[in-house]
């Protein structure tokens, strides 16, 4: 039984968003709902009723209501959401318009700007009217390749304001990986910036611009910002490029035409990581995203117009587009970029004690990291306005969930959400109705009929298993982009379990609590002996070993069978001597069981995610068995991947 952390006092349970849906959904429907477990269940159950029930709760404005919430909720794919419906992704965010703070800006600790939800419009009403001035239609490509600031959130919503569908990279990714995500989607205008900064130092992105827009022949304009608004870029050399201010001026009406469209209707453009190949593009539609964003947001994240929500992440990561979708709560989002630990560890406890924070969002990494430094935010900061932290990107330790009490606030909300940019969204997370337990997410969000399966294809209880959706979700991809036929989708995501998606993580489902627990990507499992092992579960015991700020685990083929190699990135002042090599196995031989110890340890100093920070596993397993890493401008750090190349140690 995991360790019990909070429950939420019964007035803070009594007021939840939560808890106002419930009550309506026993009042539409006649139901005597209690429990956050009788409320889940009758979601699954009666899926175009919680569904509907969600559209009319969230303010849906449309010009046209749906004649069906679905057609055939288990036809997956193909499922068809919301027919007959026509309405626009941008006017569900921008109902508010008032003098509110909708952004606040924080370059790192060089640059700050806010903007009320009133110059928001303004701002996005300009952009609009420019955009359909460049020729821009309903189905057009609108891309950008910028850092997290206010002017890439008014591009998206002009974007979609008038039709076009939207996709995004930050520009901490080289313009070659820029170049294989948006350059598949043959976009029209290209947003980008004339620089950024990043650990203190400044990056100019004009000559990376350069080179994209070379890369991507379908483009016919480049609007630059100034990520400093005291310059202005030099864009002469950029084919058909002109500065934001020469391009849009903010318009003091307000007035918007918003595009009016079917529900399926493509919003975003998503892309997967793509390190195996050039990513996939996965298309999502209007109303999907809106109502999958609005039951997390709202429902699971409790967020109210009077918060201040944050989220460390960039626009290449599918968590900037929920983010964004605060906006329909009317809340302030809080947009930084840069690195978080600029200028010191301390860096976004101080900036949610400035901002009046709320809701911050963040990974397992920055945590890990930040408890690996000894900081005590709780002691260093003032974080009364601290209500919640939404974690996600890879599993925290069970142990991480308990410092993070202990350190950061002992009376709060811990939500972590564990998904994907597959559906934008979340299969698993929080609510403020069950008790939070260490390492164990709270259960499947809502409209999410989801089980673990074993290999028969049947759902399994206290043992690891797929994580597999039994039935649709709004928010799953229409279709991949440049794939007529489906078959790239198919095989993706319904040929494992035909008819039912395959997600590809490895999870436990706790029958006491309804909880969950992540292993790790099924597709990075362990299996020595035939044994499958999670790679979270060694991760869990090992990175809270002192000396240890991060770590690797893969299998190497040997001798018949699979082996464990367990790599790991010391912290500062730390070497792997035979004592900490024995601490190890030691310790994941007590806590986990003699399967899980590695057979070979070896240091290295460096770790490689992805761009949405997750562990690439893969990467470094393809690279000890000889095997090419096809796409390596696809991590956030791809120089890593020389570290794993030619280890003597794995040769014996």
């Amino acid at each position: 039984m995991a360790k019990r952390l909070w429950e939420a006092p019964a007035e803070v349970k009594r007021d939840a968003n939560i808890t106002a849906f419930m009550q309506a959904v026993n009042a539409r429907h006649g139901t005597n709902l209690a429990t956050y477990a009788d409320l889940h269940r009758w979601s699954v159950e009666h899926i175009p009723d919680f569904w509907g029930l969600v559209w009319d709760r969230a303010g849906t404005i449309a010009s046209r209501r749906y004649d069906s919430v679905v057609d055939d909720p288990y036809r997956m794919p193909g499922a068809k959401w919301f027919e007959g419906a026509r309405m626009n992704f941008a006017e569900n965010l921008l109902r508010r318009n008032d003098d509110h703070l909708a952004f606040v800006f924080r370059g790192e600790d060089r640059v700050t700007r806010r903007m009320t939800y009133a110059q928001l419009r303004a701002a996005v009403a300009g952009l609009a009217k420019a955009l359909r001035a460049a020729g821009i239609k309903p189905g057009d490509r609108v891309v950008a390749y910028m850092p997290n600031m206010i002017e890439t959130a008014a591009a998206m919503l002009a974007a979609t304001a008038v039709g076009a569908t939207w996709s995004s990279c930050a520009t901490d990714i080289g313009p070659q990986a820029a170049a294989d995500r948006l350059g598949q989607v043959a976009p029209k205008v290209l947003f980008t910036v004339d620089g950024y900064y990043y650990k203190g130092k400044r990056f100019d992105v004009v000559p990376r611009a350069l080179e994209l827009a070379a890369a991507i022949p379908s483009l016919e304009r480049v609007v630059v910002a100034s990520y400093d608004t005291a310059t202005q870029p030099d864009v002469s050399a950029i084919r058909n490029a002109q500065r934001w201010d020469d391009f849009s001026r903010p318009d003091p009406s307000g007035a918007i035409a918003f595009e009016q469209l079917p529900t399926d209707h493509p919003l975003f453009i998503m892309f997967s990581s793509g390190t195996t190949g050039k990513p996939k593009c996965l298309v999502q539609g209007a109303a999907g995203v809106l109502l999958n964003h609005y039951t997390e947001l709202v429902l699971h994240s409790d967020l109210k117009p009077q918060d201040v929500i944050m989220y460390v992440t960039t626009c290449s990561w599918m968590m900037w587009n929920w983010l964004l979708s605060s906006l329909m709560t009317g809340a302030t989002i809080v947009l930084y970029d840069g690195n978080p630990t600029h200028p010191d560890a301390g860096a976004m406890w101080r900036l949610i004690e400035q901002e009046g924070i709320t809701v911050f969002g963040t990974s397992a990494t920055y945590l890990n990291y930040i408890r690996n430094q000894g900081l005590t935010p709780s002691r260093d900061f003032n974080l009364s306005s601290l209500r919640e932290i939404s974690q996600t990107g890879s599993a925290l330790s069970a142990e991480g969930w308990e410092w993070v009490y202990e350190a950061v606030k002992r009376d709060f909300f811990f939500c972590s959400i564990s998904g994907g940019t597959d559906i934008n969204g979340s299969f698993m997370g929080g609510n403020l109705l069950t008790p939070v337990y260490a390492g164990q997410m709270q259960g499947w969000t809502l409209g999410k009929k989801c089980a673990a399966y074993g290999p028969d294809g049947k759902p399994l209880v206290d043992e690891q298993g797929e994580l597999v959706c039994e039935a649709a979700v709004p928010s799953m991809p229409l279709r991949f982009w440049n794939d007529p036929q489906g078959e790239k989708y198919r095989a993706a995501y319904f040929e494992v379990y035909p008819g039912k998606w395959r997600h590809g993580d490895f999870v436990q489902v706790h029958s006491q609590t309804g909880t969950i627990t992540i292993y790790g990507r099924s597709d990075s499992t362990l299996k020595p002996s035939g044994v499958r092992i999670g790679t979270a579960e060694i991760y869990n015991q090992v990175e809270r070993i002192e000396g240890i700020a991060d770590s690797l685990a893969i299998g190497q083929e040997w001798e018949g069978d699979q082996r464990i190699i367990l790599f790991v990135k010391l912290a500062p002042g730390h070497e792997l001597t035979d004592r900490l090599r024995a601490t190890i196995r030691e310790t994941l031989l007590r806590k986990t069981s003699p399967r899980h110890v590695p057979a070979k340890i070896v240091a290295v100093s460096d770790i490689p995610y992805t761009l949405n920070m997750k562990k690439v596993e893969s990467a470094v397993t393809n690279i000890i068995h000889g095997k090419p890493v096809l796409n390596r401008e696809a991590l956030s750090n791809p120089e890593s991947l020389r570290l794993y190349e030619d280890i003597p140690e794995l040769r014996t």
